[in-house]
């Protein structure tokens, strides 16, 4: 009996869609089971805010409420910081443990694999998200409308990428005892750099003048953008940088594994 192509290419894609679905699950209960992770993912943004986002949350920032402004500052450092850690330092020890290994061999292509990864990078760094916002609106009174909770989330949701990218090129390029230094010694100057962590307008020129250079500067302009703060560039040129850095990162990242293949 022949099989048709157009019934191949369904077998196809819902074994795909399965091996999806499998290794999203395994890939979040790993992640909510790993407290070292998980706690710090969902109280430091908690931390930071309480720090500088509850004392400023009178003032003004970008012609919008300062508090409100910052709480969408610590949201994107909540992401970038699970995409990075929760993604790229993951990849470094399952690479050390063999897991990585064995999952390369599995039938499911590099895509679903990847794809995998980052929806579950995605679906905790809205956690963590949800858990700032719930926690400025009960403590700070600072409540998100639904609307612009909604709009604030697809614009930072999907600019994870970027940020996943180069955590799954950390991984695969240093080993897992270096691997949490020097994501800190990339993502904090970064954050600092970018806005995110204190506003451009009270730091030095220089760091001005660096900052449209960074993904994280871009991908804080899409928050703040979001919540109605005036930015600094059209919409679409921040996610031409975003997606130029994606590309960046995703060459580099099969430069890190052909690399390591060649070495095998």
């Amino acid at each position: 009996m022949t099989v048709s192509p157009l019934a191949q290419t369904a077998s196809r894609s819902t074994s795909s869609l399965h091996a999806f679905a499998a290794l999203a699950r395994a890939e979040i209960i790993r992640l909510l089971r790993n407290r070292a992770y998980l706690v710090p993912a969902l109280l430091l943004p908690i931390l930071f805010f309480s720090l500088w986002g509850l004392p400023n949350a009178d003032g003004k920032l970008g012609g919008v409420n300062a508090g409100l402004y910052l709480l969408v500052s610590y949201a994107a450092y909540a992401l970038i910081s699970t995409s990075i850690f929760g993604f790229g330092v993951a990849v470094a020890s399952e690479r050390s443990s063999g897991w990585w290994r064995q999952l390369r061999i599995t039938p499911a292509a590099p895509a679903v694999l990847l794809g995998a990864k980052i929806t579950a990078s995605m679906l905790m760094g809205l956690l963590s998200v949800s858990a700032l916002a719930l926690f400025a609106g009960l403590v700070g009174h600072l409540w998100l409308g639904v609307g612009t909770f909604f709009n604030v989330l697809v614009h930072l949701l999907p600019g994870m990428v970027p940020f996943a990218l180069l955590g799954l090129a950390l991984g695969l390029s240093v080993g897992p005892e270096a691997a949490g230094g020097v994501a800190n010694l990339i993502v904090l100057p970064m954050l600092f750099a970018s806005g995110i962590f204190l506003p451009l307008d009270v730091a030095p020129a220089f760091v001005r003048t660096l900052a449209p250079y960074l993904p994280a500067y871009h991908y804080g302009q899409l928050g703040w953008a979001a919540l109605g703060a005036q930015g600094t560039g059209a919409e679409w040129v921040h996610w031409a940088w975003l997606a130029g850095y994606a590309a960046a990162f995703l060459l580099i990242a099969r430069w890190a594994a052909g690399r390591r293949e060649q070495r095998r």
